[in-house]
């Protein structure tokens, strides 16, 4: 630790000891920087609130561009747009069937993110 960080250590904690098991334990744990990096994007388009009410709509139910302006109060341009960013990052998939597309969260970890954020931010109150 440099006398920068030592001094800002102090300042924090008080002392400086740095627990170098504990350190060296989540070194090997921590996923790579290109994994963490992803992860950072995806909760990055979690963030958006009109994607959030999109993945609301989706949680309950498969959807078409229609459905969900319609749920949501907003134009399909505007929704094609948002679900455009939710398929690029595999949050949402689509199928056809004829000339209609349907979206749906991609798999199981989709909904149990969402589901779970719900359950955390209920806990809260």
């Amino acid at each position: 630790m440099d006398e920068k960080n030592v001094k800002e250590a102090e300042e924090i904690c008080g002392s400086v000891h740095v627990h170098g098991e504990a350190v060296e334990r989540v070194r090997k744990a921590m996923p790579d920087d290109d994994l963490l990096v992803d992860a950072a994007e995806l909760f990055k388009v979690f963030g958006d609130s009109t994607r959030t009410k999109i993945l609301s709509a989706l949680f309950t139910s498969e959807l078409c561009v229609c459905d969900i302006a319609e749920i949501l109060g907003m134009s399909m341009s505007a929704v094609s747009h948002q679900l455009r960013i939710l398929r690029q990052t595999k949050i949402v998939k689509s199928r056809k069937k004829g000339k209609e597309v349907f979206y749906s969260l991609d798999d199981e970890h989709i909904s149990e993110i969402y589901r779970i954020a719900l359950i955390h931010l209920s806990e809260i109150e």
